[in-house]
């Protein structure tokens, strides 16, 4: 990314979460800071919430079980939402789970704000209804999230195993907006993570203006139906 074209950054602690309306012609850098981050995230049409992210659709359209560079994120309506232009990983996984308040306390123990104040212990679910709930949305909202910088592999009696060390410190994924999207993400750890200590971990945001993908685009050229996917979110724009 071009030093120019940066809007703003931040810095995200362990166990926080972030919502933003990515708007299209501008991209998101996610960056490892530490090593061994876990970031869930999951995705809306911005002008339309009852559109939102598809994880059996992005996964058959492109016969994969997890992203990396030039896989597009889908909708429900057949969109592409957001397209992974850069990455350092390899693997993000599609297919995991997200922690609930119960199984952080179970794992963990109980850490309430109200004994341990900024330390205590939260859950990815707690916090995507947080982040809901500011845009009108509440628990019946929830629906796939994508878990950025970890590994989820599944053997062949259809066990999901993690596999620790996925991400090491300074790797990146570029999220580019093709529509106007609203992003929720959050930091709290895999719930497959087989670290028994509530470690999670901090990230880097930056968010930068983009160009317009190219007709010989990386992502919209992956595979025949990206293509079919650009044209779809570009015909939403006419």
């Amino acid at each position: 990314m071009a030093p120019d074209s940066l809007l703003f950054e931040e810095e995200l602690r362990g166990g926080a979460s972030f919502a933003h309306v990515l708007k299209r012609g501008t991209a998101l850098r996610i960056t490892d800071l530490d090593g061994g981050a876990n970031v869930p995230a999951t995705f809306f049409n911005f002008e339309l919430f009852v559109e939102r992210y598809n994880m059996p659709d992005t996964l058959k359209a492109q016969h994969t079980a997890h992203l990396t560079r030039g896989h597009c994120l889908y909708s429900d309506m057949g969109r592409v939402l957001c397209s992974i232009t850069q990455d350092s990983v390899g693997w993000h996984d599609p297919i995991g789970a997200h922690s609930t308040d119960e199984s952080v306390k179970a794992k963990y123990g109980a850490h309430n704000y109200q004994e341990f104040r900024n330390d205590w212990y939260t859950s990815t679910r707690q916090n995507f209804m947080r982040e809901l709930a500011k845009f009108g949305m509440n628990r019946r909202d929830l629906q796939g999230h994508i878990n950025f910088f970890s590994k989820v592999q599944v053997d062949l009696q259809g066990m999901m195993h993690f596999i620790p060390g996925n991400s090491k410190a300074g790797d990146m994924v570029e999220l580019r907006a093709e529509m106007n999207t609203l992003i929720i993400l959050d930091t709290n750890p895999h719930p497959l993570d087989p670290n028994p200590v509530y470690q999670p971990k901090r990230i880097h945001l930056g968010f930068y203006k983009v160009d317009a993908p190219a007709a010989d685009d990386y992502c919209r050229n992956f595979c025949p139906e990206n293509t079919r996917g650009f044209i779809n979110s570009e015909r939403y724009f006419l």
